[in-house]
């Protein structure tokens, strides 16, 4: 994702039920591709900017101090940052093992294996 910045906070404690991550999007910036996940659950915390947020619903604006929250199985979502100036958030999400990731706009399926790496096919499981 040309124009973000992820930085992993909590491997460095060794938390392994949940993950934080200080993300910043430099203008025209997307956090991802649209997408929601099948058992994990989301958190954004916007820090600095004015982000927007994509669901499957339609567009929020969001400012510093404002937050959203993804559940496991509801709408596929992402942040995009439209405006001239740097976007920062925290990104939480837990770590529940075989999680799915499902990308509606585009040919794409994510899963963890054994490992806990993303393996990444398309959505008819032939591999890229």
């Amino acid at each position: 994702m040309a124009g973000r910045d992820k930085r992993p906070l909590g491997d460095l404690f060794g938390l392994t039920n949940f993950g934080v991550n200080l993300t910043r999007l430099a203008p025209g910036g997307e956090s991802a591709l649209l997408h929601g996940h099948s058992r994990q659950d989301e958190f954004v915390y916007v820090l600095e900017g004015n982000p927007t947020l994509v669901t499957e619903s339609g567009e929020t604006a969001l400012a510093p101090g404002m937050c959203a929250g993804f559940p496991a199985g509801g709408q596929a979502h992402r942040l995009v940052n439209r405006t001239g100036a740097d976007v920062v958030y925290l990104e939480i999400g837990d770590r529940t093992p075989d999680d799915a990731v499902t990308y509606p706009e585009d040919d794409l399926t994510a899963t963890l294996d054994d490992a806990g790496r993303w393996v990444f096919t398309r959505k008819d499981g032939t591999p890229y």
